[in-house]
């Protein structure tokens, strides 16, 4: 069984195909720690453009700000939703490679999710099992919001190793981001599970666009069932039966996810019965997006 899931995570998906750029993720750092560091010089998130040189970057860590160009987009996530699109990008804006003193002009702008996707695809080309996960982070704020990390597989340990690449954190943070220990994130299952039980507060977990509650929990839920499969979907890709419909479910609806949440609990151990789902339940993995709704479908019923 353990061999069957590594093998899994082994695996490529869409987003975290290196295509012809896998011999050059190959040769980046083999320590997680370097790799992170290196990776984080790369990428400005779109929160730290918009506060500027202040807060996360007031010791202009991420570079100066001011010399980001006026006339880009000021989040890219869409336009380099994948492995491929952000390393062509780094590399036509600086075609020196991945430097730890590359220009703030040279960076691209991107979140959370576009991190962990480019780290699992990079662990991936070294041989090194990793998947994405969903959930939220209460490390950054009075509230947990949604945020995305990563897994890989410890051979020596034999375990899973929880780590965080998404920016450089300082001590106030209280814990090794390349170490995390499985309670200082808030599981999107666990998460769920915990409101729908009533021991957490909804209130207390928040989406990066204002939502707050349970709506913003189920769309981890579905985040993060989607890339424990290898499917890393993007933040506007959700079941077309839940895509802006939620005043819509109903309480069965509820409980289905509930069984759903339960299993994602420990997915290692239940990851027969999460793939017996990805293949059978078609209603949690027919898309919609922006441009796609319930008429471009073909009947899942």
């Amino acid at each position: 069984m353990k061999q069957k899931l590594l093998e899994h995570y082994l695996k490529f998906s869409t987003f975290t195909n290196p295509g012809y750029y896998k011999e050059f993720l190959q040769n980046l750092p083999d320590d997680i720690k370097e790799l992170g560091n290196l990776i984080s010089h790369q990428i400005i998130h779109r929160v730290t453009l918009k506060e500027g040189n202040t807060k996360a970057n007031r010791d202009m860590r991420y570079g100066d700000m001011n010399d980001y160009p006026w006339h880009r987009l000021r989040c890219e996530d869409e336009i380099l939703p994948n492995t491929i699109s952000m390393v062509a990008e780094l590399l036509r804006l600086g075609d020196r490679g991945f430097l730890v003193d590359r220009k703030v002009e040279n960076k691209i702008i991107v979140t959370c999710r576009n991190v962990a996707i480019l780290m699992a695809s990079i662990l991936k080309t070294k041989g090194i099992p990793c998947r994405v996960r969903s959930g939220f982070a209460p490390y950054f704020n009075k509230h947990s919001g949604d945020h995305w990390i990563n897994q890989y597989w410890d051979n020596k340990q034999e375990e899973w190793i929880t780590f965080d690449a998404d920016g450089f954190f300082d001590r106030t943070i209280g814990f090794d981001q390349y170490n995390m220990s499985e309670d200082k994130f808030d599981w999107a299952s666990n998460t769920w599970l915990g409101i729908r039980s009533g021991k957490l507060d909804a209130n207390n977990f928040r989406n990066a666009d204002g939502s707050i509650g349970l709506m913003p929990v189920l769309w981890t839920i579905f985040y993060d069932f989607h890339s424990l499969m290898n499917n890393e979907i993007f933040y506007n890709q959700l079941p077309g039966y839940v895509y802006f419909k939620f005043d819509k479910l109903t309480e069965k609806d509820f409980k289905e996810i509930d069984e759903l949440a339960k299993l994602m609990l420990d997915p290692d151990k239940n990851f027969d019965e999460l793939v017996n789902i990805w293949n059978t339940k078609k209603k949690f993995r027919i898309l919609s997006s922006p441009l796609i709704g319930d008429n471009d479908h073909v009947k899942w019923k």
